[in-house]
């Protein structure tokens, strides 16, 4: 009974405390235990404080308050297991874990866990910057990509403890160190490669900054063949020869591509400066010209004659006009629909590639019923006022050059997706276009004289007596073309006598290296 009793005094005490109930008692006042009492307990309990008759201070030591709930528990000196049993019951949210004084710990957690950021120094947090940086230069994206929404979005639903770093932090960091990373891997690769071949390309850029590609082709101990570009570099300064060749010799010299067997061929366009500087950089060469840029040049030369430039200049007015104007544009297609043509758009060159040119003449060609069919549509009568189609004289002519472009866009086509080493085919394929470039009788004047653009600037290419040697050899080493059919039997019979004696030569030089190996 006396137990009962006492429960209930708890309640009632506690609840009156609350503040539940009508009548509400005074909070009760409580001293904090002394200093020396370290426990972590005593943070959350207090001894009771009553006053006398006199107004005296007593403090009761045998019974502690709790301070979150008002409850009181019984106390005896020294033993804190009543009031930690309470706090773990009634409290669960409250450690009571280290010294008094001290900042609580919160409980550890497995979804807590999950819930704090990943410090950068982590590995984990490293390699999600890592794979990022890769992603950036893999794909070619820019810095900003990071601060995208919808990029930071997937990267929170693939790991939500990652914090993105800057655009500032991928630049000066995370890519720096993956080129360094790769930089390495690189310079070991080329010093462990059979042969080596480089290719440049001098370009521009939208904002007119000049700058030089230079790309590795190689061959692995494995017989692998591998390509990989070295860097670009801007060009602040004029583009002479001399500085060209600087900018080639820091190529080599960072790159460690000294060899000591033999020079490095180098593909380049057919620019004077850049021809030179090949030739001014020690170790390299021969210079082989891109045979694709030469068919480039050669095309030109065909297209800018004067009456051939008068008809681009009016197909280019057709198609301008059929790509401004929308209305134009639905009623050719309706005509094509109508004709049963293919629903291609008209395509409009750019002068920078000739064969884009091919590319609009010969959609010009096809969809001539059509253009002719909308030009003359009664809803088209009076916009179409400044501009004429082909007549059929000039018809004829462009489809003559179209089959006189014909060739060099199969060409180029087929050097731009070629897989393999291309310098075997050039001697083949240029044979092949010169032949293909001789008059016919049915040929009308401008037709001709498109030809014998053509025949004039591709012979004038390949005609170093070094250089010929150098392609000739590389297409008889080709199954394709080794017995070389466009050659008389007697260069023929040369070409491959100087193939054996080099190979006999390389395998005396092998056979003499691994003897010296034997003896040391």
């Amino acid at each position: 009974m006396p137990k009962k009793r006492k429960r209930r005094f708890v309640v009632a005490w506690t609840n009156m405390a609350s503040g539940s109930g009508e009548g509400r008692l005074p909070r009760p006042e409580m001293k904090d235990a002394p200093a020396l009492f370290k426990s972590g307990v005593w943070d959350h309990f207090g001894f009771p404080v009553t006053y006398d008759d006199t107004g005296n201070k007593n403090v009761d030591r045998t019974v502690t308050i709790c301070k979150h709930c008002k409850t009181r528990i019984a106390y005896a000196s020294g033993n804190t297991s009543n009031m930690t049993g309470h706090l773990r019951r009634h409290h669960p949210s409250v450690s009571v874990e280290g010294r008094r004084g001290e900042p609580a710990k919160k409980p550890f957690t497995i979804s807590a866990a999950f819930k704090q950021p990943l410090a950068e120094d982590t590995a984990k947090a490293k390699s999600i910057s890592k794979a990022i940086g890769i992603f950036i230069a893999k794909d070619m994206q820019p810095y900003s990509v990071v601060e995208g929404e919808g990029f930071r979005n997937m990267i929170k639903v693939l790991e939500p403890r990652y914090v993105m770093p800057s655009r500032r932090y991928f630049g000066t960091n995370v890519i720096l160190n993956l080129y360094e990373e790769t930089s390495v891997d690189i310079v070991k690769e080329l010093s462990e490669a059979c042969q080596i071949a480089l290719t440049t390309d001098g370009w521009t850029s939208r904002s007119t900054e000049s700058y030089l590609t230079v790309t590795a082709h190689y061959i692995t101990p494995q017989w692998e063949l591998r390509s990989c570009v070295l860097q670009t570099r801007p060009i602040y300064e004029s583009h002479t020869s001399k500085i060209l060749s600087e900018k080639l010799r820091e190529v080599v010299e960072e790159w460690k591509l000294e060899r000591d067997n033999g020079t490095i061929p180098v593909t380049t366009d057919n620019a004077n400066n850049i021809v030179n500087a090949v030739g001014l950089t020690e170790g390299l060469g021969p210079q082989i010209s891109c045979f694709a840029h030469t068919v480039n040049l050669a095309a030109k030369s065909a297209i800018s004659t004067a009456q051939i430039s008068r008809l681009l200049a009016k197909v280019r007015k057709v198609v301008t006009f059929f790509h401004r104007s929308t209305t134009a544009a639905f009623i050719l297609k309706t005509k094509q629909d109508m004709l049963t043509l293919p629903d291609h758009k008209l395509i409009h060159d750019v002068p920078t590639r000739w064969n884009s040119t091919y590319d609009m003449l010969e959609r010009y060609v096809e969809q001539q019923a059509a253009l002719y069919s909308a030009v003359t549509d009664k809803n088209m009568k009076k916009k179409t006022k400044d501009i004429s189609l082909l007549t059929d004289s000039e018809t004829k002519l462009t489809e003559g050059l179209i089959d006189v472009l014909k060739p060099l866009k199969n060409v180029t086509t087929l050097m731009s997706t070629e897989t393999s080493p291309s310098v075997s085919m050039i001697m083949p394929l240029q044979r092949m276009v010169l032949k293909a470039m001789a008059p016919s009788a049915d040929d009308s004047s401008t037709i001709k004289d498109a030809k014998a653009a053509i025949t004039k600037d591709l012979q004038s290419r390949y005609s170093d007596h070094s250089i010929q040697d150098y392609l000739h050899r590389a297409t008889a080493l080709d199954p394709r073309f080794k017995s070389l059919p466009y050659l008389d039997e007697a260069c023929v019979q040369k070409i491959w006598d100087d193939l054996t004696l080099e190979i006999v030569n390389l395998e005396e030089q092998v056979s003499y290296f691994d003897f010296m190996m034997y003896i040391i």
